[in-house]
């Protein structure tokens, strides 16, 4: 009988040193084995990522890694902090996109397409969603995929996330570009949304806090229109800080009073103030400033220090 022959690329060769070898071989165990190549596959990663990728449930990925543990060749993300790593490394691996993601070639493409009927199905669903993709498109959604890890079930809801995005800023018609969901697409790898179950709770969770960004648009006299991009950083920091319309309308009221216009910096100043005194109601705001202590710097007794504000006029 012939020896067998490994098929991979250059780019794609994994080196194993024998000690290794010896005593995955000794051990016997296929998914022991299979997990320490995903790892050195990937570099550091997170036990959600690594399991989201092998498509395994708790107790099998629990199981191969303690037999890994056991050979002494994977140690733990909590054991890696107890000794002094607080930082894990799995974050060093997320950086800006055009810095990070392989130069796919059309043959990478090709090759993954007749390979990983996976990655296939995924290319064929966005496309019957967003349109024929450009070559640098497919391989931004390679990138995703085969970089990153996202499975192709996570990337599809990223797509239709990022669509619904769009739209609600644009109108329907106008669907996102690939470098946007690419973008997007990092952010979710952050935040290790490596399953369905965790991208579907972000993505409910960020519906959620939308729904109130037309309550606050309105007390800052914005009318009905969406908020730009830029603002949306700012009401989706007040959301999460709890703030009811009426405390942020409050603050555009003191932001017009000392600036005659919007400054949202200036504005954002001031809820972040009041979040960190736990003043989220507008009445509890107006108790701040109706205090002792406010009225004293009124009447020229102690001054209170309203030094802060000079950074945002």
């Amino acid at each position: 009988m012939s020896d067998y022959v490994l098929h991979l690329a250059k780019e794609e060769t994994i080196t194993l040193g024998a000690d290794i070898v010896r005593r995955l071989v000794e051990r016997g165990n296929g998914d022991a084995a299979l997990l320490y190549l995903c790892i050195a596959r990937r570099g550091a990663s997170s036990p959600e990522r690594l399991r989201a990728e092998l498509k395994w449930n708790d107790a099998q990925f629990s199981a191969a890694e303690r037999a890994l543990r056991e050979m002494g060749l994977v140690s733990a993300p909590a054991e890696a902090e107890k000794a002094g790593n607080p930082e894990p490394a799995r974050n060093a691996a997320f950086r800006e996109p055009d810095a990070a993601v392989p130069e796919y070639s059309r043959e990478d493409v090709i090759g993954k397409l007749e390979s990983d009927p996976s990655f296939a199905s995924l290319l064929r669903e966005v496309e019957r969603k967003l349109g024929r993709l450009s070559d640098p498109s497919v391989r931004k959604l390679l990138g995703l995929y085969d970089f990153l890890g996202l499975p192709a079930e996570v990337i599809f809801l990223l797509v239709g996330y990022c669509a619904e995005r769009k739209a609600e800023q644009f109108g329907v018609g106008k669907p996102p570009t690939m470098r946007e969901i690419e973008k997007e697409g990092y952010a979710w790898a952050r935040r290790e949304l490596f399953s369905i179950d965790a991208a579907d709770a972000y993505i409910k969770n960020e519906r959620q806090k939308r729904s109130r960004y037309g309550e606050y648009m309105k007390a800052l006299q914005l009318g009905q229109r969406a908020p730009a991009p830029s603002e949306e950083r700012f009401l989706s920091a007040w959301t999460e800080m709890g703030f009811p319309p009426e405390t942020v309308a409050l603050a555009y009221d003191k932001t017009m009073l000392r600036c005659h216009e919007l400054k949202w910096p200036y504005l954002n100043a001031i809820l972040v103030r009041w979040h960190e005194k736990g003043l989220l109601t507008p009445e509890a705001a107006q108790g701040e400033e109706a205090s002792p202590r406010s009225r004293a710097g009124q009447s020229g007794g102690n001054t209170v220090d309203n030094s802060w504000m000079n950074d945002y006029d």
